[in-house]
């Protein structure tokens, strides 16, 4: 059994751990409701934006249109939306093991691929992957990417598309559906128009002014990043939720080892007590012989 004294210095370095893990645990439930009302505010306008696109694609003046093109996939770009921080439980790890699964698929069908790292987890773990193609990495992205940042990526997906270098663009991110329940999701936004949705009848009766191809030139590009937008929002949310579950759990871990080492410390105590207190009684017993 473990000194009173090293029980005492590892009771002392559990409560410092767990002052600064709750105190992560703070800082992350104030990043995520921020980011959750983020997501949310901007959720209806990307659904619009999917709707929207979706009903240019069945439009025949449409295939015209570089954005719009769908060809046999024979090379596809992969952006991987990860963490530039650790400590967020499984976040990290589930949409890299998502991002392999694509790998091996894309190996299967013998497609090339092509991948934009977003975050520092993304960009080293894409490092050490060999016959990888990284388009470009974009770190430290603020919780909402300005205008600028977020054209840096969209214009490297869209020129890859639009050159041919590449047949589908996919983001490869985590949904955020609530503080509990965030999962893996791989969304195409090149060619546009290619994910189905229901459609709700907001753009069923649309006229396009003064015509469908002034009106493809001048929203198409934002509507796909508007998809890669709230990607990045979700993702963002997803994280600082899936951080502040790890710190509650690892605040909970060490208040019950706090508990654990404080009984065995007591343990400790008690047993030199009796040690001592026998061995005064040994010592009465042999003065009195």
């Amino acid at each position: 059994m473990a000194s009173t004294q090293v029980l005492k210095t590892r009771i002392r370095s559990v409560k410092n751990t767990k002052q600064i893990t709750k105190a992560m645990q703070l800082v992350a439930a104030s990043k995520m409701r921020r980011a959750q009302d983020a997501t949310k505010a901007t959720a209806p306008y990307t659904e619009a934006a999917r709707e929207l696109l979706q009903n240019l694609a069945k439009l025949n003046s449409v295939t015209r249109h570089p954005l719009f093109k769908t060809r046999p996939i024979g090379s596809r770009l992969l952006i991987v939306i990860a963490s530039d921080k650790g400590l967020a439980g499984a976040y990290n790890s589930n949409i890299l093991k998502s991002y392999i699964e694509e790998l091996k698929r894309d190996d299967s069908a013998k497609v090339k691929n092509l991948t934009i790292a977003v975050g520092r987890k993304a960009a080293q773990f894409v490092a050490r992957l060999k016959d990888t193609t990284v388009l470009g990495v974009y770190e430290e992205l603020p919780d909402r990417p300005d205008a600028d940042e977020l054209r840096a990526i969209l214009d490297s997906a869209r020129n890859a598309f639009i050159a041919g270098r590449v047949d589908a663009v996919d983001v490869i991110y985590t949904e955020f559906i609530s503080s509990l329940n965030q999962k893996t999701k791989v969304l195409r936004v090149l060619p546009a128009g290619f994910n189905a949705v229901e459609l709700t009848g907001i753009t069923e009766e649309v006229t396009y002014e003064p015509s469908t191809d002034e009106v493809l030139d001048g929203v198409a590009s934002r509507l796909v990043s508007a998809q890669i937008f709230q990607a990045l929002l979700d993702a963002r949310a997803s994280e600082h939720s899936m951080r502040m579950i790890a710190m509650k759990n690892a605040t909970d871990n060490a208040s019950d080892l706090v508990d654990d080492l404080t009984l065995e410390m007591n343990k400790a105590r008690q047993g030199a007590i009796t040690q001592e207190l026998a061995e005064i009684s040994g010592g009465v017993e042999a003065l009195n012989e």
